[in-house]
Protein backbone atom coordinates (compact mmCIF):
# COMPACT_ATOMS: atom_id res chain seq x y z
CA UNK A 1 0.00 0.00 0.00
CA UNK A 2 1.35 3.26 -1.13
CA UNK A 3 2.39 6.06 1.41
CA UNK A 4 0.05 9.07 0.54
CA UNK A 5 1.58 12.62 0.88
CA UNK A 6 -1.74 14.57 0.60
CA UNK A 7 -1.34 18.74 -0.47
CA UNK A 8 -3.70 21.17 0.15
CA UNK A 9 -3.99 22.74 -3.36
CA UNK A 10 -6.79 25.17 -2.35
CA UNK A 11 -5.50 27.97 -3.17
CA UNK A 12 -4.57 27.31 -7.20
CA UNK A 13 -8.09 27.85 -7.28
CA UNK A 14 -8.85 30.65 -4.84
CA UNK A 15 -10.52 33.76 -5.91
CA UNK A 16 -6.77 35.33 -5.94
CA UNK A 17 -3.96 32.47 -6.13
CA UNK A 18 -1.64 35.17 -5.94
CA UNK A 19 2.25 34.13 -4.73
CA UNK A 20 0.62 31.64 -2.11
CA UNK A 21 -1.23 30.01 -5.51
CA UNK A 22 2.14 30.34 -7.79
CA UNK A 23 3.90 28.28 -4.68
CA UNK A 24 1.56 25.54 -3.83
CA UNK A 25 1.57 24.79 -8.07
CA UNK A 26 4.99 24.59 -7.96
CA UNK A 27 5.72 23.15 -4.78
CA UNK A 28 3.33 20.62 -5.96
CA UNK A 29 4.76 19.54 -9.12
CA UNK A 30 8.29 19.07 -7.45
CA UNK A 31 6.80 17.20 -4.63
CA UNK A 32 4.76 15.05 -7.41
CA UNK A 33 7.85 14.43 -9.43
CA UNK A 34 10.47 14.32 -6.69
CA UNK A 35 7.93 11.39 -4.57
CA UNK A 36 9.81 8.30 -3.41
CA UNK A 37 9.29 5.21 -4.26
CA UNK A 38 6.18 3.47 -2.83
CA UNK A 39 4.60 6.95 -2.18
CA UNK A 40 2.13 8.92 -3.61
CA UNK A 41 0.54 12.93 -3.87
CA UNK A 42 -3.12 13.57 -3.37
CA UNK A 43 -4.68 16.46 -3.25
CA UNK A 44 -6.98 18.16 -0.87
CA UNK A 45 -9.24 21.09 -1.94
CA UNK A 46 -12.73 22.67 -0.79
CA UNK A 47 -15.92 22.29 -2.66
CA UNK A 48 -15.27 23.85 -5.91
CA UNK A 49 -16.92 24.37 -9.15
CA UNK A 50 -16.30 20.91 -11.59
CA UNK A 51 -14.01 23.87 -13.69
CA UNK A 52 -11.66 24.23 -10.84
CA UNK A 53 -11.18 20.49 -10.18
CA UNK A 54 -10.25 20.23 -13.89
CA UNK A 55 -7.51 22.97 -13.30
CA UNK A 56 -6.38 21.22 -10.74
CA UNK A 57 -5.43 18.21 -12.76
CA UNK A 58 -4.15 20.41 -15.27
CA UNK A 59 -1.57 22.40 -12.90
CA UNK A 60 -1.07 19.58 -10.94
CA UNK A 61 -0.58 15.94 -13.96
CA UNK A 62 0.10 13.25 -11.50
CA UNK A 63 -1.68 13.63 -8.39
CA UNK A 64 -3.04 9.89 -7.57
CA UNK A 65 -6.48 11.53 -6.37
CA UNK A 66 -8.27 14.94 -5.00
CA UNK A 67 -10.14 14.44 -1.93
CA UNK A 68 -13.31 17.08 -2.65
CA UNK A 69 -14.87 18.62 1.27
CA UNK A 70 -18.44 19.20 1.07
CA UNK A 71 -17.64 22.59 2.32
CA UNK A 72 -16.93 25.48 0.39
CA UNK A 73 -13.48 27.25 1.18
CA UNK A 74 -15.15 30.10 3.18
CA UNK A 75 -17.18 27.81 5.27
CA UNK A 76 -13.73 25.37 5.34
CA UNK A 77 -11.63 28.53 6.38
CA UNK A 78 -14.34 28.91 9.50
CA UNK A 79 -14.38 25.38 10.77
CA UNK A 80 -10.55 24.34 10.46
CA UNK A 81 -10.60 27.83 12.40
CA UNK A 82 -12.57 26.68 15.25
CA UNK A 83 -11.69 23.11 14.93
CA UNK A 84 -15.20 21.96 14.13
CA UNK A 85 -14.42 19.40 11.44
CA UNK A 86 -13.02 16.26 11.20
CA UNK A 87 -12.24 15.66 7.19
CA UNK A 88 -10.41 15.43 4.96
CA UNK A 89 -9.08 12.57 7.93
CA UNK A 90 -5.66 11.68 8.97
CA UNK A 91 -2.40 10.65 7.20
CA UNK A 92 0.24 13.20 6.33
CA UNK A 93 -1.78 16.39 5.26
CA UNK A 94 0.76 19.25 4.18
CA UNK A 95 -0.11 23.13 4.10
CA UNK A 96 1.45 25.38 1.66
CA UNK A 97 -0.50 27.94 4.13
CA UNK A 98 -1.79 28.26 7.41
CA UNK A 99 -5.05 26.98 5.72
CA UNK A 100 -5.12 23.33 7.28
CA UNK A 101 -7.23 20.86 9.75
CA UNK A 102 -4.97 22.01 12.58
CA UNK A 103 -6.52 19.60 15.28
CA UNK A 104 -5.42 16.68 17.77
CA UNK A 105 -4.45 14.02 16.04
CA UNK A 106 -2.67 10.71 16.77
CA UNK A 107 0.72 10.75 15.87
CA UNK A 108 2.08 7.25 16.87
CA UNK A 109 -0.60 6.28 13.93
CA UNK A 110 1.10 8.25 11.07
CA UNK A 111 -1.26 11.12 11.42
CA UNK A 112 0.56 14.46 10.99
CA UNK A 113 0.04 18.23 9.98
CA UNK A 114 2.09 20.35 8.50
CA UNK A 115 1.81 23.94 7.94
CA UNK A 116 3.83 26.95 6.03
CA UNK A 117 3.84 30.55 7.32
CA UNK A 118 4.85 32.90 4.18
CA UNK A 119 4.95 35.91 6.34
CA UNK A 120 4.24 37.81 9.52
CA UNK A 121 2.14 40.76 8.34
CA UNK A 122 -0.87 39.87 10.94
CA UNK A 123 1.44 41.09 13.23
CA UNK A 124 3.89 43.45 11.95
CA UNK A 125 1.60 45.37 9.35
CA UNK A 126 -1.75 44.70 10.66
CA UNK A 127 -2.81 47.91 8.28
CA UNK A 128 -2.12 46.03 5.12
CA UNK A 129 -4.71 43.73 5.26
CA UNK A 130 -8.33 42.88 6.32
CA UNK A 131 -9.24 42.43 9.88
CA UNK A 132 -10.91 39.60 9.49
CA UNK A 133 -7.61 38.35 7.81
CA UNK A 134 -5.65 39.14 10.46
CA UNK A 135 -7.86 37.33 13.05
CA UNK A 136 -7.73 34.51 10.56
CA UNK A 137 -4.54 34.36 10.47
CA UNK A 138 -3.71 35.04 14.42
CA UNK A 139 -6.33 32.42 15.17
CA UNK A 140 -3.95 29.47 12.72
CA UNK A 141 -1.15 30.24 14.15
CA UNK A 142 -2.63 29.73 17.69
CA UNK A 143 -3.61 26.11 16.27
CA UNK A 144 -0.68 25.83 14.57
CA UNK A 145 1.32 26.26 17.66
CA UNK A 146 -1.08 23.56 19.67
CA UNK A 147 -0.95 20.95 16.61
CA UNK A 148 0.86 21.29 13.78
CA UNK A 149 3.73 18.76 13.78
CA UNK A 150 6.15 21.04 11.92
CA UNK A 151 6.25 24.55 10.08
CA UNK A 152 7.66 25.58 6.91
CA UNK A 153 9.08 28.91 6.37
CA UNK A 154 11.09 30.49 3.71
CA UNK A 155 13.53 31.98 4.99
CA UNK A 156 15.81 31.93 8.32
CA UNK A 157 14.91 35.88 8.83
CA UNK A 158 11.63 34.63 9.07
CA UNK A 159 11.84 31.43 10.95
CA UNK A 160 13.57 34.15 13.12
CA UNK A 161 10.47 36.51 12.79
CA UNK A 162 8.04 33.99 13.83
CA UNK A 163 9.93 33.26 17.11
CA UNK A 164 9.52 36.46 18.53
CA UNK A 165 5.57 36.16 17.75
CA UNK A 166 5.14 32.17 18.74
CA UNK A 167 7.28 29.27 20.25
CA UNK A 168 7.48 26.26 18.14
CA UNK A 169 10.21 24.48 19.74
CA UNK A 170 12.40 22.67 17.10
CA UNK A 171 9.33 22.53 14.48
CA UNK A 172 10.38 25.02 12.59
CA UNK A 173 11.59 23.88 8.65
CA UNK A 174 13.42 26.44 6.72
CA UNK A 175 12.88 25.40 2.78
CA UNK A 176 13.40 28.25 0.39
CA UNK A 177 11.31 28.70 -2.84
CA UNK A 178 12.59 28.98 -6.24
CA UNK A 179 11.96 30.61 -9.71
CA UNK A 180 8.21 30.51 -10.56
CA UNK A 181 7.36 28.15 -13.36
CA UNK A 182 7.55 29.56 -17.07
CA UNK A 183 9.60 32.36 -16.12
CA UNK A 184 12.07 32.18 -18.97
CA UNK A 185 13.48 34.19 -21.76
CA UNK A 186 12.11 32.47 -25.30
CA UNK A 187 12.61 32.63 -28.74
CA UNK A 188 9.77 35.49 -29.08
CA UNK A 189 11.47 38.06 -26.54
CA UNK A 190 11.75 40.87 -28.86
CA UNK A 191 8.25 40.58 -30.37
CA UNK A 192 7.27 40.60 -26.14
CA UNK A 193 8.65 43.28 -25.75
CA UNK A 194 7.87 45.25 -28.16
CA UNK A 195 3.81 44.27 -27.52
CA UNK A 196 4.63 45.41 -24.05
CA UNK A 197 5.87 48.89 -24.86
CA UNK A 198 9.69 48.48 -23.28
CA UNK A 199 11.68 51.39 -23.77
CA UNK A 200 15.75 50.12 -25.03
CA UNK A 201 17.05 50.82 -21.26
CA UNK A 202 14.86 51.28 -18.16
CA UNK A 203 14.74 50.09 -14.45
CA UNK A 204 12.33 47.44 -13.33
CA UNK A 205 10.36 47.31 -9.53
CA UNK A 206 7.57 45.37 -8.28
CA UNK A 207 4.97 46.58 -5.89
CA UNK A 208 2.63 49.28 -4.59
CA UNK A 209 2.74 53.17 -2.96
CA UNK A 210 2.41 51.36 0.34
CA UNK A 211 4.99 52.85 2.09
CA UNK A 212 6.82 49.53 3.63
CA UNK A 213 6.89 48.64 -0.40
CA UNK A 214 9.75 51.20 -1.10
CA UNK A 215 8.10 52.22 -4.87
CA UNK A 216 7.82 55.67 -3.07
CA UNK A 217 11.52 55.78 -1.87
CA UNK A 218 12.46 54.87 -6.05
CA UNK A 219 10.68 57.84 -7.00
CA UNK A 220 11.98 60.38 -4.85
CA UNK A 221 15.48 58.55 -5.77
CA UNK A 222 14.56 59.29 -9.37
CA UNK A 223 13.81 62.70 -8.40
CA UNK A 224 17.07 63.50 -6.94
CA UNK A 225 19.35 65.84 -8.92
CA UNK A 226 21.77 64.24 -10.85
CA UNK A 227 20.16 60.53 -11.17
CA UNK A 228 19.97 59.61 -14.98
CA UNK A 229 16.57 59.99 -16.51
CA UNK A 230 16.09 56.59 -17.28
CA UNK A 231 12.44 54.96 -17.44
CA UNK A 232 11.49 52.75 -14.94
CA UNK A 233 9.04 49.74 -15.38
CA UNK A 234 6.42 49.52 -12.24
CA UNK A 235 4.89 45.98 -12.34
CA UNK A 236 1.83 46.58 -10.09
CA UNK A 237 -1.45 48.53 -9.73
CA UNK A 238 -1.56 52.27 -10.75
CA UNK A 239 -3.06 53.18 -7.33
CA UNK A 240 -2.73 52.24 -3.95
CA UNK A 241 -5.85 54.16 -1.55
CA UNK A 242 -6.07 57.72 -2.80
CA UNK A 243 -1.97 57.69 -4.11
CA UNK A 244 -1.95 57.38 -7.99
CA UNK A 245 1.48 56.43 -9.33
CA UNK A 246 0.85 58.85 -12.16
CA UNK A 247 0.41 61.89 -9.65
CA UNK A 248 2.88 60.55 -6.97
CA UNK A 249 5.99 60.81 -9.68
CA UNK A 250 5.08 63.81 -10.41
CA UNK A 251 4.89 65.51 -7.24
CA UNK A 252 8.61 63.81 -6.73
CA UNK A 253 9.77 65.43 -9.56
CA UNK A 254 9.75 62.17 -12.02
CA UNK A 255 8.26 63.19 -15.83
CA UNK A 256 5.32 61.18 -15.94
CA UNK A 257 6.70 60.31 -19.36
CA UNK A 258 9.57 57.83 -17.73
CA UNK A 259 6.89 55.64 -16.06
CA UNK A 260 5.47 52.61 -17.63
CA UNK A 261 3.09 50.42 -16.06
CA UNK A 262 2.39 47.38 -16.28
CA UNK A 263 0.26 44.44 -14.17
CA UNK A 264 -0.90 40.83 -14.55
CA UNK A 265 1.73 39.62 -16.66
CA UNK A 266 2.41 36.08 -17.72
CA UNK A 267 5.23 34.45 -16.38
CA UNK A 268 7.06 34.62 -19.77
CA UNK A 269 6.23 38.65 -20.16
CA UNK A 270 7.63 39.02 -16.69
CA UNK A 271 10.75 37.37 -17.44
CA UNK A 272 10.99 39.24 -20.75
CA UNK A 273 10.79 42.55 -18.33
CA UNK A 274 12.95 41.41 -15.81
CA UNK A 275 15.92 39.85 -17.99
CA UNK A 276 15.37 43.56 -20.44
CA UNK A 277 16.13 45.46 -17.25
CA UNK A 278 19.91 47.27 -16.80
CA UNK A 279 18.70 46.91 -12.81
CA UNK A 280 15.69 45.48 -10.92
CA UNK A 281 15.06 47.07 -7.76
CA UNK A 282 14.03 45.67 -4.65
CA UNK A 283 13.73 48.63 -2.56
CA UNK A 284 11.00 46.99 0.13
CA UNK A 285 11.07 48.02 3.89
CA UNK A 286 10.11 44.69 5.37
CA UNK A 287 9.90 41.38 3.44
CA UNK A 288 10.21 38.00 4.46
CA UNK A 289 10.21 36.01 1.44
CA UNK A 290 13.29 37.40 -1.21
CA UNK A 291 11.60 35.01 -3.75
CA UNK A 292 11.44 38.31 -6.88
CA UNK A 293 15.14 38.51 -6.06
CA UNK A 294 15.76 34.71 -7.03
CA UNK A 295 13.65 35.26 -9.73
CA UNK A 296 15.57 38.18 -11.18
CA UNK A 297 19.32 36.77 -10.50
CA UNK A 298 17.74 34.03 -12.46
CA UNK A 299 17.36 35.97 -15.24
CA UNK A 300 20.71 37.28 -14.87
CA UNK A 301 19.55 40.99 -14.01
CA UNK A 302 21.29 43.31 -12.05
CA UNK A 303 20.02 43.38 -8.83
CA UNK A 304 19.91 46.60 -6.33
CA UNK A 305 18.04 45.69 -2.99
CA UNK A 306 17.32 46.95 0.60
CA UNK A 307 18.85 45.36 3.61
CA UNK A 308 15.64 43.30 5.06
CA UNK A 309 16.93 40.29 6.74
CA UNK A 310 15.30 37.82 4.20
CA UNK A 311 17.21 39.71 1.01
CA UNK A 312 20.34 39.87 2.77
CA UNK A 313 20.49 36.10 3.58
CA UNK A 314 18.86 34.80 0.03
CA UNK A 315 21.64 37.54 -1.54
CA UNK A 316 24.15 36.36 0.36
CA UNK A 317 26.18 39.52 -1.13
CA UNK A 318 25.23 38.89 -4.84
CA UNK A 319 23.45 42.72 -4.95
CA UNK A 320 23.84 45.81 -4.26
CA UNK A 321 22.36 46.32 -0.70
CA UNK A 322 21.26 49.48 0.20
CA UNK A 323 20.18 49.97 3.95
CA UNK A 324 16.75 51.03 4.73
CA UNK A 325 17.90 53.47 7.74
CA UNK A 326 15.13 56.12 8.48
CA UNK A 327 14.43 59.46 6.77
CA UNK A 328 15.09 60.44 3.53
CA UNK A 329 18.37 59.08 3.73
CA UNK A 330 17.31 55.90 1.72
CA UNK A 331 16.38 57.25 -0.98
CA UNK A 332 19.78 59.35 -1.11
CA UNK A 333 21.25 55.77 -0.87
CA UNK A 334 18.73 54.12 -4.02
CA UNK A 335 19.76 57.19 -6.03
CA UNK A 336 23.39 56.34 -5.70
CA UNK A 337 23.07 52.89 -6.27
CA UNK A 338 20.97 53.29 -8.99
CA UNK A 339 23.29 55.81 -10.49
CA UNK A 340 26.49 53.34 -10.14
CA UNK A 341 24.34 50.57 -12.21
CA UNK A 342 23.29 53.14 -14.76
CA UNK A 343 26.44 54.47 -15.37
CA UNK A 344 28.68 51.83 -14.44
CA UNK A 345 28.58 48.83 -16.94
CA UNK A 346 31.29 46.36 -15.65
CA UNK A 347 29.40 46.96 -12.11
CA UNK A 348 25.70 46.03 -13.45
CA UNK A 349 27.97 42.94 -15.63
CA UNK A 350 29.62 42.24 -12.08
CA UNK A 351 26.18 42.41 -10.55
CA UNK A 352 24.41 39.93 -12.84
CA UNK A 353 26.82 37.60 -12.83
CA UNK A 354 27.10 37.00 -9.54
CA UNK A 355 23.34 36.56 -8.94
CA UNK A 356 22.76 34.63 -11.62
CA UNK A 357 25.28 32.35 -9.94
CA UNK A 358 23.54 32.88 -6.67
CA UNK A 359 20.19 31.90 -8.16
CA UNK A 360 21.51 28.17 -8.24
CA UNK A 361 21.18 27.97 -4.88
CA UNK A 362 17.14 27.86 -5.19
CA UNK A 363 15.49 24.97 -7.10
CA UNK A 364 11.74 23.14 -6.89
CA UNK A 365 13.19 19.78 -6.74
CA UNK A 366 15.18 20.26 -4.07
CA UNK A 367 12.48 21.97 -2.04
CA UNK A 368 10.34 18.84 -2.66
CA UNK A 369 12.37 16.91 -1.48
CA UNK A 370 13.18 18.93 1.96
CA UNK A 371 9.54 18.00 2.32
CA UNK A 372 9.54 14.62 2.14
CA UNK A 373 12.32 13.89 4.18
CA UNK A 374 10.50 16.75 6.54
CA UNK A 375 7.55 14.50 6.37
CA UNK A 376 9.59 11.13 6.60
CA UNK A 377 11.38 12.21 10.00
CA UNK A 378 8.42 13.59 11.72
Amino acid sequence: MATTLRLIVDQIVAPVPGAVGRYTRDLGRALIDATPPGCEVEGIVSSSLPDDYARIDAELPGLSGLYKSSLARRELAAAWQFGLTTSPGGGMIHGTSLFAPLRKHDADAGDQTVVTVHDVLAWTHPEALSSASVAWQKGMLKRARKHADAVVVTTHALADRLSMIADFGDRVRVVGTAPRAGLAVGSDAEERAARLGLPDAYLAVAGTLEPRKGLVDVLTALGRRGVPEIPIVVIGPESWGDQHLAQTADELGVDVRRIHRLDDLSPEDLAVVIAGATAYLAPAHDDDSGTELIEAFSLGAPVIHSDTPAYLEVSAGAGLVVPVGVGDGFADRLASAITRVVEDRDSAYRLAVSGHDRSRAYDWRDAAERVWHLHADL
